[in-house]
């Protein structure tokens, strides 16, 4: 969830620690910085009182600062924030309650305690006849972390890992061959990480501004802005699920050499053991593309070719594939650390409620395999708008399931089986969205025989949700910005607007989609309530309103006459054929040009006009 959001939904209590934190840094900052001392002049000094995307706008500009005031922190902070950092920033746990973190707080303690026991047996029992044995490596390293720890106490100051200290580990790590799990484990060893205390925890990450935790619902939020902030901290490169997708396009060989390249065992181990074993290594990406995948003695053309085979295979939109392997490794980086907001565009929202549906069927047990994936409570109730709040796109899903599940969906839906199975997949409910939206006017007026003499199978009992999600598909294809994350920060269980269109950091249009079966529609009094309800909850998170705007079949002279005439609000009134119309003219044109203003002339909107004008 972005961090404009996590704002939106907590109160000022809750998100007081982070402004603070924010506040803090630019007292310093500005002396030196004029990007935040020209913002703070827009908001004329007052952190505190600015609305959720003042603030936003702010975080992105002060940063670099943040980051490096945070870096600090966390080093006083010690193993046992650094092991809880590590568990939020993780796929999947950006929102969790408060127990469940301690649970998974509880189960990486006891992974890494083991691990640690198992490693100090190797240590101990290395000998001097061992000249670079594992044990032997292990055991430089074991020396070289202890003594950065303990060095400190000779000049009589508390023993810790300084920034500089942790830097040069890394690097003796990398060159021992020493994986991130062992790491951990030797670090364990000599700084024993606590295994009580994950509520204080929680606490000091949240004085320093790294978390947010609602009291009313003990729900810990980390906004997508520090999670990658977690990462780059880290030094990892990538979200495990962007590992995963591309270790599930490595062949057989590509991943054993991998593993051969770090003394793992192969043979006997079933493919999709071997992608999990990489995970675990805790490896940096760009080694497992420089090197690791390759066979020694492997081309350095070859090489180049394979990331370019590798760029095709993920449907990575890149505007070059780079001259060097070094180039083509940052561009494949670069572009999955950013691929969020297109993978979402990918698919409508019913699209992708579709295809959840579909693979539910196919796998009845695919909640609960998605629970384990990204560490999710048994308990929580998974629904489409609950994986895009946890950053899990339609795409993510698809590459979960290993290459032969996915074959078995393409064979049962009769989908094409050339090119990439996971990108047809896509494609097919990309397409059924489409049929819908031809069918717009039919679904508007929940006409259940025009749909079906068109094979579009629909409950009654659903056409008002499938017309709203398709009014969104519409908007999004127009290229307005459909906020879904706004959208649900704001809503309640007793107000639950329908689309909420982002015009700028600021302004929105509420929109309402209607259907009507017989007549026009001629529900003002209703409807208007509702609306002005929405625009209260926009206001109260900061936004002002542009416009409400309702899509139905059509109005009634009494409805059209009503919203023209209301004082507290601006209504636009837009016709469910004349949408589509305008839909149509938009993608008729070579270069379109449409602006959501066209939506806020109020009154009963002429579609036919907008559509020639586009």
């Amino acid at each position: 969830m972005k961090l404009s959001s996590v704002l939106s939904l907590l109160n000022q209590v809750e998100k007081s620690k982070f402004i603070n934190a924010i506040d803090r840094i630019c007292l310093e900052a500005v002396k030196h910085d004029n990007k935040i001392a020209n913002q703070l002049n827009k908001l004329d000094g007052q952190i505190k009182n600015a609305t959720s995307n003042d603030i936003t706008q702010l975080f992105k500009i002060v940063l670099p600062h943040f980051e490096k005031s945070v870096k600090e922190q966390l080093a006083m902070l010690g193993a046992q924030a650094t092991l809880l950092t590590n568990i939020l920033s993780r796929d999947g746990n950006c929102i969790a309650r408060v127990n469940w973190i301690e649970s998974l707080y509880t189960k990486e303690w006891a992974l890494i305690d083991s691990k640690a026991n198992e490693l100090r047996s190797e240590i101990v029992s290395i000998s001097d006849d061992d000249i670079f044995s594992e044990g032997k490596r292990l055991g430089i390293y074991h020396a070289c972390l202890k003594e950065a720890y303990s060095n400190d106490e000779r000049n009589n100051r508390e023993a810790k890992i300084t920034d500089d200290e942790r830097g040069i580990l890394n690097v003796l790590a990398k060159h021992l061959d020493v994986t991130s799990d062992n790491q951990a484990g030797i670090e364990h060893l000599i700084d024993q990480i606590p295994k009580n205390g994950v509520q204080d925890a929680i606490n000091d990450l949240r004085e320093i501004g790294l978390v947010f935790v609602s009291r009313k619902r003990q729900t810990v939020y980390v906004p997508d802005e520090i999670v990658s902030l977690f990462h780059r901290l880290q030094g990892k490169e990538l979200a495990d699920k962007h590992l995963l997708r591309i270790l599930r396009t490595f062949t057989d060989a590509e991943l054993s050499n991998v593993l051969k390249s770090h003394r793992k065992k192969i043979r006997g181990v079933e493919r999709k053991d071997k992608i999990v074993n990489i995970i675990k290594l805790g490896l940096p990406v760009t080694q497992i593309l420089k090197v690791d995948m390759f066979s020694e003695g492997t081309p350095v053309n070859d090489c180049k070719d394979r990331l370019k085979t590798l760029i095709q295979d993920l449907d990575l939109e890149l505007d070059k594939f780079g001259s060097t392997i070094e180039e083509r490794i940052d561009l494949i980086l670069n572009a999955l650390n950013q691929s969020a907001e297109r993978e979402f565009n990918a698919l409508s929202a019913t699209g992708f409620k579709a295809l959840f549906s579909t693979l539910q069927n196919h796998f009845p047990s695919l909640a609960t395999i998605l629970k384990q994936e990204f560490e999710l409570e048994e308990q929580e109730e998974l629904d489409v708008e609950k994986l895009r709040a946890l950053s899990i796109t339609p795409y993510d899903i698809l590459y979960m399931l290993t290459n032969d599940e996915v074959k078995s969906v393409v064979e049962s839906m009769g989908i094409k089986k050339r090119g990439n199975l996971r990108l047809n997949i896509l494609s097919s409910f990309a397409d059924a969205t489409d049929k819908l939206i031809d069918n717009y006017g039919a679904l508007a007026r929940r006409d259940l025989a025009k749909l079906k003499s068109e094979n579009i199978e629909v409950a009654e009992a659903e056409l008002g949700v499938k017309f709203e999600e398709v009014t969104k598909a519409i908007f999004e294809q127009l290229g307005l910005e459909v906020d879904e994350d706004l959208r649900r920060s704001i809503n309640t269980s007793k107000d639950k607007t329908d689309i909420l269109i982002s015009l700028s950091d600021d302004d929105v249009i509420v929109g309402e989609a209607k259907t009507c079966k017989n007549g026009d529609f001629a529900k003002y009094s209703t409807t208007s309530r509702q609306v002005k309800s929405y625009v209260g909850r926009c206001e109260g998170a900061g936004k002002r309103v542009a416009q409400v705007l309702i899509v139905a079949p059509s109005f009634s002279d009494d409805f059209v006459e009503s919203a023209e005439m209301d004082t507290e609000v601006n209504i636009s009134l837009l016709e469910a054929d004349g949408l589509k119309r305008i839909l149509d003219a938009y993608r008729a044109r070579r270069k379109p040009k449409f602006s959501a203003k066209l939506f806020t002339k109020g009154g009963l909107l002429k579609a036919d006009l907008i559509a020639k004008n586009i």
